[in-house]
Formats: structure tokens, C-alpha cells, sequence
């Protein structure tokens, strides 16, 4: 696909300056972009990024409208414009709609869905139109699937699990697999706590690679409207995410944790079960989370990187902490002592 400037300018809006007929057929970074294609700079502080720029058009925003002659499209946000352009460049590719002979489908689905070659789908299932369910995807008994949602291959969906509308699920997320629900016996073996919830995904939800979404021990494990969340990532039994929030890979929420409204967690980053974590909050990559927090802001737990010797260094220290504060408290005694005989 190829549109000019014009042309993309009247779908996605902004101000554009230069040449409307240039034509536009892929995005590209800046470092490599070559003609025909389009680069951005989303803040004045990487102006230098422009010089020697091949691309045949930019992305900027207001504050740079005069940093290169090449033709412009200048909008407030080019990071999100950026987005959106490339979207409209490289529309989604749907499966034909159909079922392959292989598939083995137990429950009625639409002629405009399209089931992919040894895909099952159980008994008392509802699948919305346009889905599209790709090779080796299991759908257990009693689930349900919103319209025009796509699940890459190989998506387990455990019995009752519902997937909102627009959703995409990539290849090898499990949604509504067992919780860790355990109960030890006086002989120190375990009892299995059935676990009877569900796994419920909002609309417009994204799901990563190999991520699991556990279904609740009790109470539903809900992904509220709009959340994403990354590939290789635990979403233990009766968790929450609120609308739009974000969690990047590795990640992991222990039971019974929520997670607000637009929250952001960084990579590696763990939520300590049954705590809550407020709207707007951001949790910086490899913190972990032991108490609840309802105050917007950053909140860091991490170890910052250091030379190994460094680190060696230190280490050395941290062993001999208790005896380290109790020589602080004795100086501070004999100080008081000394300050009160003043």
C-alpha cells in the first residue's frame, strides 16, 4: 500500500507542509529511512537525528516545523501519530473466512469467522463475526469470543473463559488455566483447591506470547477493557488489571492483586499478592511491590547496575549491617552522653 501526504493527512489529520503528491509506502527509523518512506522525531531534544536524514517525508511536532525542508507533517503527539500511520500503511492480514477440514468445531460460529487447520473448538461455545481462531488453537467448553478478535496459534482457552471484542491473543498464551490454589495437609502433602472462577478478557485487550492468565480460585481473574500485556508474563488466580493498563515482559502478579487504571510495570517487575495498586501508577522494571499504594507517582525497588568489583565491594558491606547499626546506635548514645555533660 501507497498514499501521498494529502491523502494521509485526511485520514489521520495534522498540518503538512511541502509537496501533499510525495507518496508514502512504509515507515521506517530515521537511521535507515530511504525514499518512500516516512520518519518521525517525537521531541526537539533528538533535532540532530534529522541531519543527513534520507526519508521523503517527517513526523514532527510543532517545535521543529522549521527543522528540515523535507516535506512535513506536523502534529502535537508523532509518537501516537506515528502509530497510527503505521497501522493504516500495514493493515492487519485476515484469514479467509471458512472452516479447514481439519478443524473440529463443536458449537455453531459464523460464516465470516475463519478456523485455522487442527483448531478445536468445544461444545456450547459463541464466536462472534470475524474471528478469527489460527492453527492448533484449543477453545474449551462454554467460552466465548467477541467479534473481530484474533487468536494467533496454538492460544489455549481453558473451559468458561470469555475474550472480549477486538482482542488479540498471540501464539501460545494460555487464559484461564489453573491458579495455584494449594491447601497442606497435617502430613505436609498438598490438597488441591478447585479452582472455579473464571478468566474474563475486556475489549480491545492484547495478550503476549506464552502468557498466562490464570482463572480465578473463587472470584473471576479479569483484563478490564483496553489492557496490555506483554509476552512471557503470570497473571495468578483472582487478579484485576484496570482499563489500559500496561505490563511489560517477565512480569509477574501473585494472587489476588489489582492493578488500577493506566498503571505501567516495568519488565521483570512482581506484585506481592493481595495487595492493590492505585490508578496512574508506574512501577519501574524490576521492582517488586510488598504493600498497596494508591498515590500517583514512580515507584523503584531495583538493584542499579555496577561494576562486578563494585558490586563485590559492597556486598561486603550489606553482610555486616545489624553490627553496623548497632555501632551507629553506641556512638549516638555516648554523643547524647557527652552533649547533656556540655
Amino acid at each position: 500500500m501507497s498514499l501521498t501526504l494529502t491523502e494521509i493527512v485526511a485520514t489521520l489529520g495534522g498540518e503538512l507542509h511541502g509537496d501533499g503528491a510525495c507518496r508514502i509506502h512504509q515507515v521506517a527509523p530515521l537511521g535507515r529511512a530511504n525514499a518512500g518512506e516516512i520518519g518521525f522525531v517525537a521531541h526537539p531534544k533528538y533535532r540532530d537525528s534529522l541531519d543527513g536524514c534520507k526519508a521523503s517525508a517527517l513526523v514532527l511536532p510543532p517545535a521543529l516545523i522549521n527543522a528540515s525542508d523535507l516535506p512535513r507533517i506536523i502534529i502535537q503527539d508523532p509518537y501516537l501519530y506515528f502509530a497510527r500511520l503505521t497501522q493504516l500503511l500495514n493493515p492487519i492480514r485476515r484469514s479467509e473466512p471458512g472452516v479447514h477440514p481439519t478443524a473440529v468445531v463443536l458449537s455453531p460460529v459464523p460464516a465470516s469467522a475463519s478456523i485455522g487447520a487442527n483448531a478445536y473448538i468445544g461444545e456450547n461455545c459463541q464466536v462472534g463475526e470475524g474471528v478469527v481462531i489460527s492453527p492448533g488453537c484449543v477453545i474449551g467448553e462454554g467460552c466465548s469470543i467477541g467479534a473481530d478478535s484474533y487468536l494467533h496459534a496454538h492460544v489455549i482457552l481453558y473451559a468458561d473463559t470469555h475474550v472480549g471484542r477486538r482482542c488479540i491473543l498471540h501464539a501460545g498464551c494460555v487464559i484461564g488455566s489453573d491458579g495455584f490454589g494449594n491447601a497442606r495437609r497435617p502430613d505436609g502433602s498438598w490438597e488441591k483447591i478447585p479452582q472455579i472462577g473464571r478468566a474474563i478478557l475486556g475489549d480491545d485487550v492484547e495478550i503476549g506470547a506464552n502468557t498466562t492468565v490464570d482463572r480465578g480460585a473463587l472470584d473471576d481473574t479479569v483484563v478490564e477493557n483496553g489492557a496490555r500485556i506483554d509476552n512471557l508474563i503470570q497473571i495468578a488466580h483472582n487478579c484485576r488489571v484496570g482499563e489500559h493498563a500496561a505490563i511489560a515482559g517477565q512480569a509477574g502478579m501473585a494472587g489476588s492483586s489489582t492493578l488500577g487504571k493506566r498503571v505501567m510495570v516495568g519488565g521483570q517487575a512482581g506484585i506481592m499478592g493481595h495487595i492493590d495498586v492505585g490508578d496512574d501508577i508506574v512501577i519501574s522494571a524490576r521492582s517488586f511491590m510488598s504493600k498497596s499504594v494508591m498515590e500517583r507517582g514512580v515507584y523503584t525497588s531495583a538493584i542499579p547496575s555496577q561494576s562486578h568489583k563494585e558490586w563485590l565491594r559492597n556486598a561486603v558491606h550489606l553482610k555486616h549491617l545489624d553490627a553496623m547499626a548497632d555501632r551507629i546506635r553506641a556512638l549516638e548514645n555516648k554523643l547524647k552522653e557527652l552533649e547533656s555533660k556540655a
